[in-house]
């Protein structure tokens, strides 16, 4: 199996059967994320304890495949980890989109680094970055409501 037919498969199974798509109770950080030049539309939710641990998370909503795929890959990566972890995590997969970012770097973004080529289809960057954009809104900027937007974190 080449790389490519892999990739595929990882994002397919990710769309198809996401771990993360529902509800979280009790969410303590709860933002929509837009995508306006396409629709995709997501609620992400994320609980984090008293140390700033991120315990839990989850997204709902609609979007093609990318964006929902990318969400809950994301969210693969970040539960478990600290805020501060999350956000480098965040900068770590934009500086991949942009090709800034490759190799052993992207080891740490799992199953998320097989959205690197994405970088080579402009019109499905602010699919791929929405749920990585809408989780740095919320917790570098403590933002919980309102809505998220993208559309400045995807000029590559």
């Amino acid at each position: 199996m080449d790389l490519k037919t892999l990739y595929q498969e990882i994002l397919n199974e990710h769309n198809l059967n996401p771990t993360h798509k529902g509800i979280t109770d009790n969410a303590t950080l709860t933002l929509q994320g837009v995508n306006p030049s396409c629709g995709d539309n997501i609620y992400l939710q994320l609980k984090i304890d008293k140390n700033g641990i991120i315990t839990d998370g989850s997204f709902n909503g609609s979007g093609c495949a990318i964006s929902q795929a990318s969400v809950d890959m994301m969210l693969d990566d970040v539960v478990g980890k600290s805020k501060d972890e999350a956000l480098r995590l965040a900068r770590l997969f934009m500086d991949m989109i942009q090709g800034k970012a490759d190799g052993e770097d992207l080891e740490e973004l799992d199953e998320a680094a097989s959205l690197k080529n994405i970088s080579f289809m402009p019109a499905r960057v602010k699919c791929a970055v929405l749920g990585w954009h809408t989780m740095e809104e919320m917790l570098s900027k403590g933002k919980s409501t309102g809505t998220g937007s993208n559309a400045e974190h995807c000029d590559i």
